[in-house]
């Protein structure tokens, strides 16, 4: 039924856009291009928008039935269940790290140097019902064949490195969806493995990925989001705002000056080592924040499941998946998910991807808490 009701959804705001009176010969706005002129050579640089281009430019997302096939679903999961047993080694000396979107964030990831070093690694991040108040692991997670149950995510260069992810990502399917979508030069700052736990699993509260991943002058962040378990209502499927990605950035989480120095050098010389390391600063007018008045948490009424009243409401959909489809989202869209009250896990696979610096004129955020160590640059696909 979830699924069905996705499907007449889908097929409603298909058909705004085959009502649409679309001219090959006159300027087009992409959502990541800007106001461009529609060329169909076959120019690198080159851009005529595909129907599901079309698609993704108004309504801020694509949904892609079967884009990962089986194989490269369950080795990705095998990979992550090694990882997590060979890798992870949560103890009194090594304190776990809890990954929140609450209202708590800053507490968690914004005096975590663990969290930072994190930019280009494969770190792990547990649920906080996983945990005791002295930060150990509870009993029944903390043995190595139930290790898994308790993690919220493992980031956030799951990419970095060779093997089942890295080859996901740098899959030829990647580049041409991007480069289909209007991408010029995509590269890859970001992937994360979430587990949204059964049970256990946390609400990822609203907001947008370009507050964290910041490009200028231009915002070109896209979420590749990829099901490697079916994702349902009960369970924590994703929830979006189709139209939202026309909304301007309302916040950004950003590196602290107080913290770091004004020159932002992170060297610690002209810094205050007691001021949290990242702080959300906030954007846009009031005006627009007095309508979105859910950022950073859940509107109001969203539970109980399944009626999530509220955020219908607030005009968001639930998008469902099987496990191998992908939703792909611009960095404006307004997103989130539920927790996952179920007994089913929910894990996905997620690609951050933003235009390069050489050949779109795009550039990284300095102030993004995402920084790769001097002389490494993220990966171009």
């Amino acid at each position: 039924m979830d699924e069905e009701k996705r499907d007449e959804t889908l097929k409603a705001l298909q058909q705004e856009i085959d009502d649409e009176e679309f001219l090959p010969s006159s300027n087009y706005h992409s959502w990541v291009r800007g106001d461009c002129a529609l060329s169909s050579n076959n120019e690198l640089d080159s851009f005529y928008p595909t129907n599901r281009c079309r698609f993704f430019d108004k309504h801020g997302f694509i949904f892609l039935p079967g884009f990962a096939n089986t194989d490269e679903v369950q080795s990705m999961k095998s990979a992550m269940e090694d990882l997590v047993n060979n890798e992870w080694k949560p103890s009194s000396q090594h304190p776990t790290e809890v990954f929140r979107t609450d209202q708590k964030q800053i507490e968690a990831q914004g005096r975590s140097d663990y969290f930072l070093d994190s930019a280009s690694k494969c770190h792990f991040f547990a649920e906080k019902d996983a945990i005791k108040e002295n930060g150990e692991l509870k009993e029944e997670y903390n043995q190595r064949n139930n290790k898994l149950a308790a993690l919220n995510k493992a980031g956030h260069g799951m990419h970095t490195t060779p093997g089942p992810f890295q080859s996901y990502t740098q899959s030829p399917k990647i580049a041409t969806l991007l480069r289909e979508l209007g991408w010029i030069d995509p590269t890859v700052p970001q992937s994360m493995y979430i587990f949204k736990q059964a049970l256990i699993g946390g609400e990822v509260t609203s907001h947008q990925d370009s507050s964290f991943l910041n490009t200028t002058p231009r915002q070109t962040c896209i979420g590749l989001w990829l099901a490697l378990d079916d994702a349902t209502v009960n369970n924590g499927c994703l929830w979006i705002r189709p139209g939202s990605h026309r909304e301007s950035v309302r916040r950004q989480f950003v590196r602290n000056p107080k913290h770091f120095g004004e020159s932002l050098n992170y060297d610690g010389e002209d810094g205050d080592g007691t001021q949290p390391q990242m702080i959300f600063r906030q954007l846009g007018d009031e005006k627009e924040h007095n309508v979105v008045t859910w950022e950073g948490a859940l509107p109001k009424d969203s539970l109980p499941m399944p009626e999530c009243v509220g955020l219908h409401e607030a005009g968001f959909i639930p998008v469902p998946c099987k496990a191998g489809d992908l939703l792909a989202f611009t960095g404006e869209l307004d997103h989130l998910s539920l927790p996952n009250f179920s007994t089913e896990p929910r894990h996905t696979f997620q690609l951050h991807c933003i235009e390069g610096e050489n050949k779109a004129g795009v550039k990284w955020s300095k102030e993004n808490w995402l920084q790769y160590p001097p002389g490494v640059s993220f990966m171009k696909l």
